[in-house]
């Protein structure tokens, strides 16, 4: 074809060249990536922060007082604040809507007013029954969500402690 230019010999070389290293460069930095994922992805553990309040004592009885309320008041938040990042870290809000926690996803059932209706459908105090669909997911399905959805593994991934403080903040929604 009488028009048409051939590229030199050197940048179609240049070419190879460049798209030979990134093959090269990409396939170890996927590997990479993909072990460190996969590793990563596999820790059952959550990491949990426990965070207090510290008063230093002072001498006059109004300003003891005043640090008391300050440190109680703080107190009874930190088991909703600890449930709201159990519930979080563990990833309960990618399915479920739950106001308290700011979630709205609706893979699984609405925590503000599910477990109050399944509980007595299943004969069970409402903080017994949260536990178990928690650690028994597929005991008791609410109606309209397939049997197998919620993974089955936070009976083991999750302490004995956090999951007391994950069932007290559901059931409590605060």
């Amino acid at each position: 074809m009488p028009g048409r230019r051939r590229p030199k010999p050197i940048v179609a070389a240049g070419e190879v060249l460049v798209w030979l290293l990134f093959a090269l460069l990409l396939a170890p930095a996927g590997a990479v990536g993909w072990a460190i994922g996969h590793y990563t992805g596999h820790q059952s553990g959550t990491r949990t922060v426990t965070v207090g309040a510290t008063s230093t004592p002072t001498t006059s009885a109004a300003a003891t007082t005043t640090t008391t309320a300050a440190a109680t008041t703080t107190a009874a938040a930190a088991p909703s604040a600890a449930g709201k990042a159990i519930f979080i870290s563990s990833g309960c809000g990618a399915c479920h809507t739950f106001k308290a926690a700011g979630t709205s996803a609706t893979v699984g059932p609405n925590l503000d007013t599910a477990p109050e209706k399944d509980a007595p459908k299943a004969k069970m105090p409402l903080a017994a029954f949260v536990k178990q669909s928690i650690v028994q997911p597929n005991a008791f399905i609410s109606p309209g969500y397939p049997k197998g959805i919620m993974p089955q593994t936070f009976g083991s991934s999750l302490s004995t402690a956090q999951l007391a403080t994950l069932v007290s903040f559901i059931v409590g929604k605060k």
